[in-house]
């Protein structure tokens, strides 16, 4: 289980620190990919497995779901940690997510999340301002 927010800097090498307390469950690998929401996404594989198999399910029929298997696969790599917890985050994948030097790393339950600190910042923003109305809304799903 990841939980909780931390904040790491990137190497000149584009390399990030994994959090001590979640490299144990990620020491069968990972799989890094962009996130929806202008940020990456890293998954465990045995969180990755289940996810990619409900894209790949997909219809190839449907423009939405070939242009999200894109977005999931295109720019996705498997990597693993090296010994001192980093992983080496791909240029295009730190462009994509606008991270420079600073990163704040993310416990989403199940994934962990990447993200600039500016763009954090702004989706803090939205849950501070709209918080109460998120729940209410999402409250018949959970």
């Amino acid at each position: 289980m990841f939980l909780g927010r931390f904040a790491h800097a990137l190497d000149a090498k584009g390399r990030l620190a994994v959090p001590a307390r979640f490299r144990e469950a990620l020491a069968e690998g990972v799989v890094l990919t962009r996130g929806i929401d202008r940020c990456l996404s890293l998954y465990p594989m045995a969180a990755w497995r289940p996810l990619a198999e409900k894209v790949s399910a997909l219809p190839i029929t449907d423009p939405d779901a070939r242009n999200f298997r894109r977005m999931v696969f295109a720019e996705a790599t498997d990597l693993d940690l090296d010994g001192q917890g980093r992983i080496l985050v791909p240029p295009e994948l730190r462009r994509y997510a606008g991270l420079e030097r600073e990163a704040l790393v993310v416990g989403m339950d199940t994934a962990i999340e990447i993200w600039s600190p500016e763009r954090w910042q702004a989706v803090e923003e939205v849950m501070e301002a709209d918080g109460a109305e998120i729940a209410q809304r999402l409250a018949s799903l959970i």
